[in-house]
């Protein structure tokens, strides 16, 4: 079966974590010889998310400056694709859109359109997974798109997972990649990875974590928004312990999640991840004005059958409720820590999201 070419258009709103999906989802079609041209207005957090690929040096991977308006040529690159993907339901450029319904007005095949959505375990993904959605109006009038949704049961779209991920994490030494980033090896001691927003919660926990004598943690915090989060708190007691990060790539992110055993993490991207390593974590969902990630959290809580312990640390660590977070002892970790196993073994009986969307857009085209 001959490659097929795919444009992938992202908005940037969280530089990490949009553009965070769109490049795995485009290294992993690159790995299968398809042909990907990755369209940002955005393109910084590259440059150190993914070493090279600004450059052109990832094979079969051409990113593209979207500017508006789009620089001449661009609007109707060849050869055409044979799949578009707006993510997060971002839409086209219209220079691209007036292209492509000038192209099938002069009878050319249009390429199967899919509006990849955010990732959410709420009733309506299950129902809308795989819809149509007929265009009306504008110069694509008579065209449609596909709702593709990501999601955690099998009448989803399924995450993102690389078919080496399990051997990669089973062979990976935590040891040597702390000591290769000067960071402590310190036996008997909690390792946590912090990559978060500003949480209300966060002076409180590290207060309770510093007087914690029965399991001293070392925090790895990565930078931005969490490191700035923790230098605003009160210096946390002695057995707590803050160590400040570089700016990581995608992979060395997730050895970061694997070398810890408690993993806070944000946004959509490394919820996935945290998910694959099967370790307790905690999710910092991206907060909305009208308080719809309230819902959203529920039901994601739901799914992964959270105990109340790791329920109401969530709510906590979100700002819902008063109820502050607790430091959890060893026992309680060892309950957070069988939740993530069992999610983890639900996930992997299912499809991954490439595998998914590959074979939705041959049925489609």
């Amino acid at each position: 079966m001959a490659a097929m070419r795919w444009d992938i258009f992202c908005r940037v709103i969280d530089n990490f974590g949009d553009v965070g999906v769109c490049w795995r989802l485009s290294v992993e079609l690159a790995r299968r010889g398809e042909q990907v041209r990755l369209w940002l207005d955005d393109p910084q957090a590259l440059s150190w998310m993914a070493p090279g690929a600004l450059q052109g040096n990832v094979r079969n991977i051409e990113v593209v400056p979207w500017t508006s308006p789009l620089p001449a040529g661009h609007a109707d690159p060849q050869p055409p694709a044979d799949v578009w993907i707006e993510a997060f339901g971002c839409e086209p450029p219209p220079e691209c859109v007036e292209a492509l319904g000038a192209r099938v007005a002069d009878g050319a095949s249009a390429p199967v359109w899919i509006n990849l959505e955010y990732l959410s375990a709420e009733p309506y993904v299950e129902r809308s997974h795989r819809l149509p959605s007929p265009i009306m109006s504008g110069p694509a009038r008579g065209l449609g798109k596909w709702f593709f949704y990501p999601g955690f049961t099998a009448r989803t779209g399924g995450l993102l997972r690389e078919p080496d991920l399990l051997a990669r994490q089973a062979a990976f030494d935590a040891e040597a990649w702390l000591a290769g980033h000067q960071l402590p090896v310190r036996p008997a001691t909690r390792r946590v990875s912090l990559f978060c927003y500003e949480p209300t919660a966060l002076p409180a926990l590290l207060q309770q974590a510093g007087q914690d004598h029965s399991a001293p943690s070392d925090w790895l915090v990565t930078p931005g928004r969490a490191w700035q989060a923790v230098q605003q708190a009160p210096p946390p007691g002695p057995d707590c312990q803050l160590h400040a990060l570089p700016l990581l790539t995608q992979r060395e992110f997730d050895h970061l999640l694997w070398t810890c055993d408690l993993n806070f993490v944000r946004g959509e991207d490394s919820l996935a991840r945290a998910l694959w390593v099967g370790r307790p974590f905690v999710w910092h969902i991206y907060p909305q004005e009208d308080s719809a990630h309230h819902a959203k959290l529920e039901a994601f809580l739901d799914w992964l059958q959270a105990p109340p312990s790791l329920h109401a640390f969530h709510l906590a660590w979100n700002g819902i409720g008063t109820v502050p977070a607790i430091w959890p002892d060893a026992d309680t970790l060892a309950g957070w820590h069988s939740c993530a196993k069992a999610a983890r073994e639900r996930l992997l009986a299912q499809a991954d999201l490439c595998s998914q969307l590959v074979g939705f857009v041959l049925e489609k085209r």
